[in-house]
């Protein structure tokens, strides 16, 4: 592997004119943009791991709410795994881009690691384990959650999985992406099934071996919910103050 570049040194404007228009595409695009420059400055190597370096640390100064193009360079230079990135991570970056904030007591940085690697079969059934948490001991010994329970809910606790989750799908996956596409049908339940992939026609997708634990499943395809439960506990937890506060 090449050596890093520093993170904080400056890219001269004539030292590469296909960097310099990724640092800005980077910077100023859309979303979809971003995303395809924080890629293709990866593939660039060093030079290219020390542009993500320096976006992530200015972001860090501006003190803005971490975003999906956030997340995805904090995975690239995880995937990077050269010293220098993985000193850099650990210096600015030891839990993440998102703020691992609970009210609970809860640590959520085993979450953040499955995320960041996107292993979403793993973070889903995590994701189960800390809304457990949240209930209390009888849903951590049941191993599933009561929807009477989800009204107990932290704020800022929900706000943490959720944030986690859509930072590491580029923005597809997370309570708020189902919340926006079940308010975008009408608060419909059997239009939002097949709108993020858990019913075909009549038969519910079966778990595991049919959902999609991988960026090609539809927005909105995770977290799971034990939807044949009833709706109970999904529209706790899609209707809970956390998402208008």
């Amino acid at each position: 592997m090449p050596e890093s570049a520093n993170a904080s040194a400056p890219l001269s404007r004539d030292s590469n004119p296909d960097l310099h228009e990724l640092k800005t595409q980077l910077a100023t695009g859309s979303e979809k943009n971003q995303l395809q420059a924080a890629a293709a400055l990866y593939e660039a190597g060093a030079t290219g791991y020390a542009l993500l370096q320096s976006f992530l640390l200015e972001r860090q100064a501006e003190g803005v709410a971490a975003a999906p193009v956030d997340g995805r360079c904090y995975e690239l230079l995880l995937y990077a795994e050269t010293p220098e990135t993985e000193a850099f991570l650990q210096a600015h970056f030891p839990q993440g881009v998102v703020p691992l904030k609970s009210e609970s007591g809860i640590d959520y940085r085993p979450l953040q690691q499955l995320l960041a690697r996107q292993k979403f079969l793993d973070a889903d059934r995590l994701t189960l384990q800390k809304l457990c948490e949240l209930a209390g001991p009888a849903a951590i010994k049941r191993k599933w959650v009561y929807f009477s329970e989800i009204d107990g809910f932290s704020v800022t606790d929900l706000k943490t999985i959720n944030a986690l989750w859509v930072v590491h799908s580029e923005g597809k996956f997370g309570f708020s992406v189902q919340r926006q596409i079940w308010l975008g049908v009408g608060k419909d339940w059997e239009a939002l099934w097949p709108k993020i992939k858990w019913k075909s026609g009549k038969t519910w997708t079966r778990y595991p071996g049919e959902f999609i634990w991988d960026l090609s499943a539809p927005r909105g395809h995770l977290p799971l919910s034990n939807q044949l439960r009833g709706v109970q506990t999904i529209n706790g937890l899609l209707s809970h103050p956390a998402w208008t506060t």
